[in-house]
């Protein structure tokens, strides 16, 4: 069998045709949060993570990445990972002894605290809580899902939690595992460099962010809103806050019942 990729960080980024220049054999990072996946497309990571804050953090190790292919762990002389379902149906399932196999190797390289996540559309759906959460922890394994599924027995069998980006489907796992990972890397220690930015935006209280603006103070006949140009940080806030519970409330009623409920909850604290 041949060896998977290893952990990968703190390398230079330079823009390539290969995208996974990032990811050169190297020693797992101690300290690391750790993102691995699961996944019959590799050479697909780090992808959009390899740009950016998130790129930039992952060659500086605060993340490290860590991909294992599926295919490595294949049966027979093509490494088939999959087969017709039982009782018959349409598309073919990803094998419970190839994804076991797989899991099984990967686990020996993240911390055992990192939670086994598998990308399906019936799972919870993904939020900025569920972020929050996975940025506490030591990492995380992903598994990306294809065809018509992942055999139950492996989900039952290693306690498997599903997790959806969305309402709706996907090929493959590779591009919701991505955006994953991003919302939760940039929530991790030093990854933006100002953990201010990440208090005030979207989600973090339960809302939708407040517009933002800046110069020029004019643009196409649209000025900034004056109390923004006050410097009356109390009004600014007032003005934030009701902008931010109007576009909640007229956006996603569904958040809007949320925040009601625990606003009503604490007050009767």
């Amino acid at each position: 069998m041949s060896e998977t990729p290893k952990s990968h960080g703190r390398k230079a980024i330079r823009p390539s045709l290969k995208p996974r220049e990032l990811m050169t054999d190297r020693p797992s990072l101690a300290r690391a949060w750790t993102a691995q996946v699961i996944t019959l497309f590799p050479e697909a990571f780090p992808g959009v993570l390899g740009q950016s804050l998130t790129g930039k953090a992952l060659q500086e190790g605060k993340w490290q990445l860590d991909t294992v292919g599926l295919r490595d762990f294949g049966e027979g002389k093509h490494r088939n990972v999959d087969d017709t379902p039982a009782g018959g149906g349409a598309g073919m399932v990803l094998r419970a002894d190839v994804m076991g196999r797989a899991l099984d190797h990967a686990r020996r390289r993240i911390p055992p605290a990192a939670p086994i996540l598998y990308l399906s559309p019936r799972g919870r759906r993904f939020d900025q809580s569920v972020a929050r959460d996975l940025a506490q922890t030591p990492g995380v394994t992903l598994i990306c899902g294809r065809f018509e599924g992942l055999d139950q027995r492996v989900l039952d069998h290693y306690g498997i939690a599903e997790i959806s980006l969305g309402d709706f489907v996907l090929t493959g796992g590779e591009i919701a595992a991505q955006a994953m990972l991003d919302a939760t890397i940039r929530l991790l220690p030093g990854v933006l460099g100002n953990a201010a930015s990440t208090e005030d935006e979207s989600f973090s209280h339960g809302l939708l962010e407040h517009p933002q603006y800046t110069r020029p103070a004019q643009w196409q006949g649209l000025d900034i809103p004056d109390v923004l140009l006050s410097g009356h940080h109390g009004e600014i806030d007032k003005w934030r806050r009701a902008q931010s519970e109007a576009l909640t409330r007229a956006r996603r009623p569904d958040l809007w019942e949320a925040y009601q409920r625990s606003r009503d909850a604490d007050g009767a604290e």
